[in-house]
Order: C-alpha cells, then sequence, then structure tokens
C-alpha cells in the first residue's frame, strides 16, 4: 500500500529545514566575525614594528618587516621628524605601538623612538626618524633615494645607521640634473 502525503507538508518541511540551515550559517557567520574582530583589536594593541637589513640594489639596507626599504630625511634634527601632512603622506612615518624589534642584521641598540606631533610613535635608527616611500610600491625598491623634497634630501641607511649615498653620474661635465617629485624642493 502506497501513501501519499499532501503537496504541501513537503514545502513545509522544506522551508523548516531551510531556516534551520540559514540560522546555523549566521551563527557561524556571526562567530566569525566575533573571531576577526578580536584578531583585529589585539593585533592593533600588540603592534611592533620590525627593522631589519634586506638587499637592494644599492646593498643592504634598513627595511621593514615585509622588505620595504626605509630612508632617513636630512632636514630632521635633534632626533626630532620635520615631515608632517602632505610630506607623511608621500614619505609615511614608520609607527610603533611598543618597543620596535631588531630583525636579522640590525642593531637593538641603535633603535628607538620619537613622538610626532600627533602623539604617535615613530620608530628611530641611530636617532634618525624613519620612512617608508609612497612609490616603493615593492620590497626591495629604492625609488626615493637621492630624491629632493619637501625641503631636504631622502636617503637609505645602511646597518650602522648612516646615510648611503649613490654617487650620481652626470652624462657630461656642464651638465647638472635635480631630481624634484613633490614640492616644495629644496
Amino acid at each position: 500500500m502506497q501513501t501519499t502525503s499532501h503537496p504541501k507538508e513537503g514545502v513545509f518541511e522544506d522551508v523548516a529545514w531551510s531556516r534551520r540551515i540559514a540560522t546555523m550559517v549566521a551563527a557561524a557567520l556571526a562567530v566569525v566575525g566575533i573571531l576577526a574582530a578580536s584578531s583585529i583589536a589585539r593585533s592593533a594593541t600588540q603592534s611592533s614594528a620590525t627593522v631589519s637589513l634586506h638587499k637592494t640594489s644599492l646593498g643592504m639596507v634598513l627595511a621593514t618587516a615585509n622588505g620595504h626599504t626605509l630612508y632617513l630625511f636630512l632636514k630632521d634634527t635633534n632626533d626630532k621628524s620635520a615631515c608632517t601632512a602632505s610630506c607623511a603622506k608621500f614619505w609615511p612615518p614608520l609607527i610603533t605601538r611598543s618597543k620596535p624589534t631588531a630583525g636579522m642584521g640590525v642593531k637593538a641598540s641603535l633603535l628607538g623612538t620619537t613622538k610626532r606631533s600627533n602623539g604617535s610613535l615613530q620608530v628611530t635608527y641611530n636617532r634618525h626618524p624613519l620612512y617608508a616611500f609612497s612609490l616603493d610600491k615593492l620590497a626591495g625598491l629604492t625609488k626615493g633615494e637621492g630624491l629632493a623634497a619637501f625641503g631636504a634630501k631622502w636617503y637609505v641607511l645602511s646597518g650602522k645607521g648612516t646615510a648611503i649615498v649613490k654617487a650620481v653620474t652626470s652624462p657630461s661635465p656642464t651638465t647638472t640634473t635635480t631630481q624634484c617629485l613633490y614640492p616644495p624642493c629644496g
């Protein structure tokens, strides 16, 4: 004997099952969201900048943990940054919330911090505030080397904390060139 069910009974069962699945998916997404938010909050409060030596076309230079080259700004004096506002957009300062970490080839005794005008802590090396360059899109690039921008020149740093000055060769003894990407140029 074969039983037949009312066509609407299966529909109600399918709707109930769909609601249960939707509830389980929503609960799982909520848990993932909570875990992601707590992970972001943890990393924000525990963030420490790591400075290491990385190989570039200029040799071994200071770089961030992900290999982006770091620069010093000749306009900085007395361990204080002179790069703010639009300067800091093109030359983002290396910021930390805690003591910076010395990576491979870096002397921990030369690492420090200085307070910026906005209250954040900028990493220093051998008393030079450190900056990245916005046009160095990939690790190992040194496009900011020797540029004159925002009133002074920018140089990469060696593991000793001194500027690496790339020798500029001119096409002829009477020709000089100045490279300036962003005003004001000095």
